[in-house]
């Protein structure tokens, strides 16, 4: 078999596979379209819900009853219809229920934060059986009577004060296991079910949990020790369920709302639809860019991006990844990111075949020689990523499990798909240097010479963010726009009719007439909609206004997104944000210390990392950019994202001084390092640039918020990877003459 026909057969083999990953990714595998995109699982802010945070009263509860209390918020979810539905503990005392597609968002806080009640009634005259559940096979009753009658004829025997503890059991009768579950009452249910069992033996006792009959056992002998147990045709989970629901109906554990988000499921699709687009236009962009610089490596780079998108929607969808608004910007920032693995790749091909090397050759060359800069760089960032969702919380975690997801794609595609492709494109026949781009010599300039004015640049920056500060503090209040998640508070965003004419007064004092509270309003531009920003308000508070938007302003309630936050829970994010930051810091310097050993090198980079990030603050603080949950993620990014940058010049630099000539100084090695790899900054800057813009451009306000301060990221990043790095690194050698490499 000659080499074309052998390269023709991989070329189709990898076209094969990406066709049917795209295929898995669009419409999925099987019935339930296992793979697909519309299967993947679609957090609030895209879907459109409740997201809500309690906090129990009593101060140190018990595992026992955060387990009881967690399993009946679960039911009470489960019983209006909502099986997408989250409840999780989230440290000691709070739980999260997460409730997307919720529409009526004021009833479903009320029906949650409720404390149960449990009673046991007489059955006979009070309930009959109506039938049995086909699918769960359990009793159905109904009521024969109401409820204020049941109480006037004196019919409740016991409520959840009476019961001490509920236990799940089981016994052996003639070989066969049954399940029971145990009651035990205090001394005034003692009391109270001794008389009642006594004088009703031979008739039913119902249990009715939250106005529902949920077990209505005989009476088979009094019992007067104040002992029970119900027997049945239970399951040991039923039996677990029923025990459960017995002590939490007894149990007093009061929870306190400590934050809420209510999003209108047409928000949600406004921010999937824009995002999408935005993704595409940003996707295609990036293909034409790659294709047009590289010519047949760039054609086997956007094949393995397909791939790579397809593979990132499967994996999505079978690992059953909540996907948020945050996580979206994850996924179009990783599709950015991806292309930088390439780029060096090819760069370093390029530059062999300009050294004189054959095609082949230098294709295996380049991908060897880009290797440890392609781990080095993606290992940091993927640090970022592992930080960002240990320390994180709710959509912040969504974007660290997408860009983590995206970082491991994303290497395996270049290192391995991409390099695949390519030989078998070289393998048909485009072997000719031609094919691969232009070689150019990289012209030599001085960058080490020009130190000051990049100081002056960049010390120009800092200063306005500095001064953007004192001014905030000044006229604001507060150096940066904190959002609620870092100050606390209450916050709607509501879209009204487009024929209905808004301004910032008019919707202040409607705010003023409908509660009596003063609001921070700005209009959402390119729509007839407005963020408007209180002080934390109560749940009455939050439906009066609600109403009020509708009633008098004709707004639709499934188009208002509320936000509430206590300044508790405030305060806790504001120490995770600088505790994430600096330890995601920490241990990406540790890792480049140790890869490069040398100080020099850790040092310049944590010097380079510190000047973007005040770079980006002063586009927070000059802008007045809401700093808030996304914030941690924008800046992880940034920091990912620079030492990226940093350590493929630090690469460059380190394989120089290995190769160092005699009349070669460390300012000429630097000046070197910088011009091989100026191409390589601009290209990945570029490209992820495409990404971001896009997000801008046609995505929602929310995600604007989080392009914007990212866009200045990645220019800074470019930047000081080309004019700031690799001076600070020579100036540190300097200083550090004894640390060699």
């Amino acid at each position: 078999m000659n080499h074309k026909v052998k390269g023709l057969m991989k070329f189709l083999l990898a076209l094969v596979i990406g066709c049917a990953v795209v295929f898995v990714a669009l419409c999925g595998v099987g019935e339930k379209k296992k793979g697909s995109a519309d299967g993947i699982r679609l957090g609030l802010d895209l879907a459109g819900g409740v997201s809500i945070t309690y906090e129990t009263v009593k101060q140190d509860p018990t595992q026992e009853e955060m387990q009881d209390t967690i399993y009946k918020l679960r039911k009470r979810v489960d019983d209006s219809g909502q099986t997408e539905a989250e409840v999780y503990q989230e440290g000691d005392n709070r739980i999260n229920v997460d409730i997307p597609g919720a529409t009526d968002a004021e009833a479903t806080l009320r029906e949650l934060g409720r404390v149960g009640e449990i009673f046991f009634i007489l059955g006979t005259d009070n309930v009959e059986l109506i039938g049995v559940d086909e699918t769960t096979g359990q009793y159905q009753y109904a009521f024969l009577k109401s409820w204020d009658e049941i109480k006037a004829a004196g019919d409740i025997i016991l409520d959840g004060a009476d019961i001490h503890g509920a236990e799940a059991g089981w016994y052996q009768e003639y070989n066969i296991t049954k399940n029971i579950v145990s009651l035990t009452l205090n001394d005034s249910g003692r009391v109270k079910f001794a008389a009642a069992t006594t004088a009703h033996v031979g008739e039913p006792i119902a249990i009715v949990y939250d106005g529902k009959v949920i077990s209505a056992p005989v009476v088979q002998e009094p019992l007067t020790d104040g002992k029970a147990q119900i027997s049945g045709s239970f399951t040991t989970e039923e039996a677990n369920n029923l025990a459960t629901t017995i002590r939490v109906g007894s149990l007093p554990l009061e929870l306190r709302e400590l934050r809420s988000n209510v999003v209108g499921a047409s928000l949600g699709q406004e921010a999937v639809s824009t995002s999408v687009f935005a993704a595409a236009i940003g996707v295609a962009l990036v293909f034409l860019f790659m294709a047009i610089r590289y010519r047949v490596p760039g054609m086997a780079a956007d094949l393995a991006l397909c791939i790579y998108i397809g593979l990132m929607v499967v994996c999505l969808n079978l690992l059953e990844i909540t996907l948020t608004l945050p996580g979206l910007a994850g996924i179009i920032l990783s599709v950015g990111m991806a292309v930088d693995a390439n780029v060096i790749i090819f760069s370093r091909i390029q530059e062999e075949i300009g050294a004189g090397k054959t095609v082949r050759s230098a294709i295996k060359l380049g991908f060897s020689k880009a290797f440890s800069a392609i781990i080095d760089g993606n290992i940091t960032t993927l640090i970022a990523a592992v930080v960002l969702y240990i320390l994180g919380s709710g959509t912040v975690k969504g974007f660290a499990t997408t860009l983590a997801l995206g970082i491991v794609l994303s290497m395996f595609t270049a290192l391995f798909v991409t390099k695949f492709i390519l030989y078998a494109l070289y393998d048909m026949g485009f072997d000719k240097e031609k094919y691969y781009g232009e070689v150019k010599e990289y012209r030599q300039f001085s960058f080490t010479k020009h130190g000051k004015k990049y100081a002056l640049i960049s010390g120009a920056l800092i200063l306005a963010g500095i001064i953007g500060m004192v001014a905030g503090k000044v006229g604001k209040g507060e150096i940066l726009a904190y959002g609620l998640d870092f100050k606390g508070g209450t916050a709607m965003t509501v879209t009204f009719p487009k024929e209905t004419e808004i301004s910032i007064a008019q919707l202040e004092e409607a705010v003023r007439t409908a509660i009596g509270e003063e609001a921070v309003v700005n209009l959402v531009s390119d729509s007839n909609a407005a963020s408007i920003k209180t002080k934390e308000l109560s749940e009455e508070q939050r439906n009066t206004l609600t109403n009020y938007w509708v009633d008098t302003y004709g707004a639709d309630e499934k188009e208002i997104e509320v936000q509430s936050i206590s300044g508790t829970v405030s305060g806790e994010m504001k120490k995770d944000a600088i505790l994430a930051v600096t330890v995601a810091t920490v241990c990406m310097l540790l890792y480049i210390l140790i890869r490069f050993s040398n100080f020099a090198f850790a040092a310049s980079a944590v010097l380079a990392l510190l000047h973007d990030v005040l770079i980006v603050l002063a586009v927070y603080a000059v802008g007045r950019i809401s700093v808030g949950n996304t914030f941690i993620a924008c800046m992880l990014t940034i920091v990912g994202y620079s030492i990226n940058a940093t350590i493929v010049v630090f690469d460059r630099i380190r394989e120089n001084v290995k190769e160092q000539l005699k009349k070669e100084t460390y300012a000429d090695i630097v000046n070197k390092s910088i011009a091989q790899t100026f191409s390589r900054n601009i290209y990945t800057s570029l490209t992820t640039f495409f990404m971001v813009a896009a997000l801008v451009v046609f995505g929602v306000s929310s995600i604007k918020e989080f392009a914007i301060p990212l866009m200045a990221g990645i220019i800074c990043g470019a930047y000081s990877s080309i004019c700031i790095t690799g001076l600070l690194w020579l100036k540190l050698r300097e200083k550090l003459p004894q640390d060699e490499e």
